[in-house]
């Protein structure tokens, strides 16, 4: 029997004269095998679009592996966040702190901040007759009668002044210019300031300013560390802001009291009715006689103005509950000098 022959299914082309190589010549299959074998191995092996980009992106992907692996250490060793304080926790907190380091009130740093600043003011006059003349029995002052007088050829000592008035003063310059009430020191004889160190000088009267009732002092000798006190306008100053009086009450001190504003721009007439003194600060800070030409301090230690007097409906002129300041740009003007 004829038995057909094996020949290839793939087309044929014309034009080109080439054709499919028959399956019946072995020769020829083998070629064509070698003949492929080497292209199909290099498509095999040629890299993917994924391989490309990875060989060239190589030391940035291992940079990128870094930092991711730096984020995953990161996260797993982070503390835990701890929870919210509850409202229980955090005032005994609040009050165990301030039991081991206690608040210091602000008036008492007021206070420490200005008393470098406050004198003592004395206003000395001369001496009644009858205490003039037991003075100088003996030659000495206080001298009592029927005692041995001295020999004829020692003088006597003359009468030694005595206390006319106590008041205060507070520093405004630190070549010893004073600011108090001319109260204190009208019709001296002499005065005498102490400084907050103990240091005694005599002062003189450079100016004064009839209509605020104050008196602008020099004393001959000052301090080496005198410090003069830092004034702040009243412009901002209101009724109800704190406020301390620092001054020398009945000759006591330096004394302290604190208080409020309790009005601005009040009016103020002597109980002789012959000074009317006005734009006056009210407050309610304890004040006394001695307390007079003693600094009004803030918080802040800056001083606001001067206690000039006092309110009492009665004859005794003792702190009900009324007070009164000239404003520091008042004060400061009789000074030749703007403080702001």
């Amino acid at each position: 029997m004829k038995r057909p022959p094996l020949c290839s299914h793939s087309r044929r082309t014309g034009a080109s004269g080439s054709s499919s190589t028959p399956l019946t010549d072995p020769t020829a299959a083998v070629r064509n095998t070698a003949a492929a074998t080497p292209a199909q191995s290099a498509a095999d092996d040629a890299p993917g679009p994924w391989q490309r980009l990875a060989h060239r992106h190589e030391r940035r992907l291992w940079l990128l592996v870094l930092v991711l692996g730096a984020l995953a250490f990161w996260w797993r060793t982070e503390p835990p966040v701890a929870a919210p304080l509850s409202f229980v926790q955090i005032d005994h907190l609040v009050r165990k702190s301030i039991e081991e380091k206690p608040l210091t009130p602000p008036a008492r740093l007021a206070y420490e901040r200005m008393i470098p600043s406050v004198v003592r003011v004395v206003g000395l006059a001369e001496p009644e007759p009858a205490a003039k003349e037991a003075q100088s029995r003996n030659g000495k002052p206080g001298g009592k009668p029927g005692t041995k007088p001295e020999p004829a050829d020692e003088p006597a000592n003359p009468a030694e002044p005595v206390e006319q008035g106590v008041g205060t003063g507070v520093v405004i310059i630190d070549n010893g210019t004073i600011l108090t009430n001319l109260h204190v020191v009208m019709g001296a004889r002499a005065i005498r300031v102490t400084f907050a160190d103990g240091l005694e000088s005599d002062a003189q009267i450079v100016n004064v300013m009839y209509e605020h009732d104050l008196a602008v002092l020099r004393t001959s000798t000052v301090p080496d560390d005198l410090v003069a006190a830092t004034m702040r306008s009243t412009g901002g100053l209101a009724p109800g802001d704190s406020v301390l009086a620092i001054g020398f009450p009945f000759g006591i001190g330096p004394s302290a009291s604190v208080g409020v504003v309790s009005g601005l721009k009040r009016e103020f007439r002597s109980p002789e009715g012959k000074r009317v003194l006005t734009n006056l600060i009210q407050f309610d800070a304890a004040a006394n006689p001695g307390n007079s030409g003693g600094p009004l301090v803030t918080m802040d230690g800056e001083v606001v103005g001067i206690v000039t007097a006092i309110l009492n409906p009665t004859e005794q002129r003792v702190f009900v509950g009324i007070g009164f300041a000239v404003p520091i740009e008042n004060a400061a003007a009789g000074a030749g000098m703007h403080p702001f």
